[in-house]
């Protein structure tokens, strides 16, 4: 029997020129269970309904309910004034069963995090929110640790490689499957932003 085939990342970074935040996902769902093309597209996660309440109060704030779906341009809109990107740990992956579980993902293509990075003077702050894509960017950037949910921990040799600070801080997962409350996801993102003097 054939291993999988190897799969490449189907999206560009999204890195305005001010980005402050950077989220960094393990790898996109498969096409299929898309509603938009772009990150957390999964209608029935609930990443951008968390950015609407922390920033708006409104977690319906970028839901478009009649079509199932998200109002991308008023969060690419959003997230180039705000200075938050997005990418995966990830480049290219092996999907061990045809499903959006990080359980069965290998990864074949760590990203490059120092090369992503380069050139944003502002980022102070990289945020995972799971555990295969924490310990794929930890073991990419050297770090000794893995921090826990909630935990924020300085990167060093990215911070040597910037001369500024920056640190990883990994929060709950958006995904309906983890089991915490919406509001206690949406308290610790907004915790996170505010550390990074974004509210």
């Amino acid at each position: 029997m054939n291993p999988p085939s190897i799969e490449q990342h189907p999206l560009q970074p999204f890195l305005p020129s001010n980005t402050k935040v950077l989220f960094l996902g393990s790898f996109p769902p498969q096409q299929k269970r898309w509603c938009m093309p772009f990150f957390y597209p999964n209608y029935i996660n609930d990443h951008w309904r968390i950015t609407g309440d922390v920033f708006f109060g409104d977690k319906d704030y970028f839901v478009d309910s009649a079509h199932r779906t998200f109002r991308l341009d008023a969060i690419k809109a959003f997230l180039l004034k705000r200075g938050i990107g997005y990418y995966d740990t990830a480049s290219a992956v092996r999907r061990l069963k045809a499903n959006a579980s990080d359980k069965y993902l290998e990864i074949v293509t760590p990203t490059d995090i120092p090369q992503l990075t380069q050139g944003l003077c502002q980022l102070t702050t990289i945020v995972t929110t799971g555990e295969l894509a924490t310990i794929t960017l930890c073991s990419s950037l050297s770090l000794d640790a893995i921090p826990k949910v909630n935990e924020r921990l300085l990167i060093p040799s990215l911070s040597q490689f910037h001369r500024h600070e920056i640190y990883l801080c990994r929060l709950p997962s958006s995904s309906r499957a983890y089991p915490l409350a919406f509001d206690k996801k949406s308290e610790a993102y907004r915790q996170m932003y505010a550390l990074a003097g974004m509210l």
